[in-house]
This record gives structure tokens, sequence and C-alpha cells, in this order.
């Protein structure tokens, strides 16, 4: 499509990754998906380029990572890295995103990507993006549902209504993550999928449906749209980004729009959002040890090891243990725990410890 754009979400902290993933150089930043030695953010961009050329696509980020962002990628027009002062959730981030394409062109559609996404088949997942392009060119809003595999509890959950054309659904309702219990009853009714977080829609459109449902933003996107007129977006932005609202794309907007369509997909995702996730998708021996450093591992099993060049990790009677050493931090946490180790990073952080 001519006028089709990406925006890339690559402002995360990746706290759930330390002490491999830092505030200066966090998840997204890092090559984390097995067998590839990409960063998560270049692996993304590479795998659109096919649908979306290099000056089309956006990537919005903090202001402290956008050198290292733009670093990463390096074949990017620098002004299509846009720093957010302050981080305010995805609304603002994704609204501020629409008011730039649709400065540069009135008929932009937007496919809107999170940075860090794992995804095994390429092709499919590009057939899948085509899809949600298509249908929001005509001025709807869409979203991607992956066909569940599990009764996870992690994800949020897209209710599948009727089927339109061209492997399109009208989505019946949002549904938040649910207990064990319902994710089972989601995964045996067959028409739940888990809400991927990329979007689809004209540039007009979603800015509408935030004046539509989040006014206050709308009203500060169009100063931003004002002062860019002048030149001066970059001051106004600065001063006024951290008023916006401290909202979700989902929550603020597309769980209240009239009508949200959905493009089921299957085609390898995950969201890679801890190191549970990452030991599921490595490359395992023969008791289930996913082991990416030199390691000896004596009647252990279901363990992650990840350690620097030249470190020899042995385990030894354990089981089910994530350990991850990097040059100064050491972490050692029960694989089922795995999502508590920003705790760790929030304790740093309250300490004023640099290796937050």
């Amino acid at each position: 499509m001519a006028n089709s754009y990406a925006v890339i979400m690559a402002g995360g902290s990746g706290t759930r990754f330390w002490p491999a993933s830092r505030r200066a150089r966090p998840k997204q930043l890092l090559p984390l998906a097995p067998g590839d030695d990409r960063s998560l953010l270049r692996a993304t961009v590479e795998r659109i380029r096919p649908l979306v050329p290099v000056e089309r696509i956006y990537v919005v980020t903090s202001a402290a990572l956008a050198e290292a962002t733009a670093a990463e990628l390096s074949e990017l027009p620098r002004e299509n890295v846009l720093a957010e002062p302050v981080g305010r959730n995805t609304a603002p981030c994704v609204g501020w995103a629409a008011a730039t394409v649709r400065r540069r062109d009135p008929e932009g559609v937007m496919m809107v990507l999170p940075a860090d996404h794992h995804i095994g088949d390429p092709e499919g997942y590009r057939a899948v993006l085509e899809k949600g392009l298509e249908a929001a060119g005509e001025g709807a809003l869409v979203t991607v549902g992956i066909e569940p595999t599990r009764p996870e509890t992690g994800y949020g959950y897209l209710e599948v209504g009727e089927a339109l054309e061209s492997g399109v659904h009208r989505a019946r309702r949002f549904v938040e993550k649910p207990n064990r219990q319902r994710a089972e009853q989601f995964l045996a009714a067959g028409d739940f999928l888990w809400n991927s977080g990329m979007f689809f829609f004209r540039a007009d459109s979603i800015l509408g449906a935030i004046d539509a449902h989040l006014p206050g933003l709308a009203a500060a996107l169009g100063e931003f749209d004002e002062a860019a007129a002048r030149g001066e977006e970059a001051t106004l932005v600065a001063s006024r980004y951290a008023e916006l609202p401290a909202v979700s794309i989902d929550h603020g907007v597309m769980e209240k729009a009239d009508e949200v369509l959905v493009v089921p997909g299957s085609f390898g995702w995950s969201d890679l959002g801890s190191w549970t996730t990452a030991w599921e998708l490595a490359d395992k021996d023969e008791d289930d040890n996913a082991l990416l450093a030199e390691a000896v591992a004596v009647d252990a099993s279901g363990c992650y090891v990840s350690a620097p060049e030249g470190k020899l990790v042995a385990l030894v009677g354990v089981q089910d243990l994530v350990v991850v050493d990097t040059p100064d931090a050491l972490l050692v946490v029960p694989r089922e725990r795995a999502q508590e180790v920003r705790a760790v990073v929030a304790r740093l952080k309250a300490e004023g410890d640099e290796r937050a």
C-alpha cells in the first residue's frame, strides 16, 4: 500500500529481563529471541520491511533511549525516532505518532507494533499484517488476535464475533486477563483469541476515536499540530507531554469504540514476557535444560542458563531454575517466579542503585 506506515512502540524498560535488560539498554535492544543475534527491535523492523519502506517506519521510544534507538536503526531517518520526554502508556504514544503520520499523509494507514515480540513464522505474520492494513484502509479500527494454544492467564483476550470477508471478524469484546478456570473455558469455547497488542487504523480514524473517547489527549495533540506548523513541536512536547493522560490505547479507545475488527493469526507469536518465555522458546537438552552458555548440568532439569562467554556454570541437583549471569549482577530465581524479577529492579531503584 502506497500510504502504509508502521509505528513501533519501543519505550519499555524490560524489567522482567533484568539483569540482561537495563535502563540504558533494555529488552528491545537485546538479542533475546532464540537463535537470532539481532536485537528484538531490529528483528521487528526487518520483518516488516517487505510491507513498509524504511522511510515510512516510525519508532516511539523514551528520550533517554532515543540515541541508542537511532544507532540501532541507523537506516531510519532521524526524524522518524519520536522521543517521549516521559512514558504515559500507549494512548499518548499512538496518538502522537498518528498526528505525525496524518501531517505527512492525510490518508496514511498505520500498523502499530510492539518492538519486543518474537515471531516464529514471518511470512504468516506478514500475511496477517496485510489483512489488517487492508481492513484499516477502509476506516476500521483493527487488531490482531492470536489463536491460543494453552489456557494462558497472562494475556488479555478478545471474543470473536461474526466473520466478514477476507478472514476478518468483528470483535465482540475485550476481556481482561482471566484466572485459570476462565482461561480453560475460553480455550474450550474456541471463539476467544489472545490480545496481541498489534493495531491497524487510518491515522485520521484513530485520531477521531481519541477525540471521542479521550478528549483531553485529543486537545493536546491538536496543539502539537499547531506547534509543528510553527516549527515548535519539540518545545511543546517537552513541556506538555507529562500532562497527557497515562492510559493504554486498549482501555482508552479500543474497548470503548463502537466497532473493532480482529484478524486471527497463528504465526509462532510470543510476547517474550519473561525469562520463563525465553526458556519455553529456546532449544533444550534431554532434561529440558536451555543452556545458552557453557554449562554442566548434573541431575538438573528444566533450567535456563545464560552467562558471558568464558564463564562456566555448573548445576547440581536443581530443577526449574533461571540463572542469568552478567558482568555486574547474577540472577537466580525459580522459573515459575520469573515474573517477579521486576521486584528486584524496583528495590534497586528505591535504593538508588545504578544496576537497576
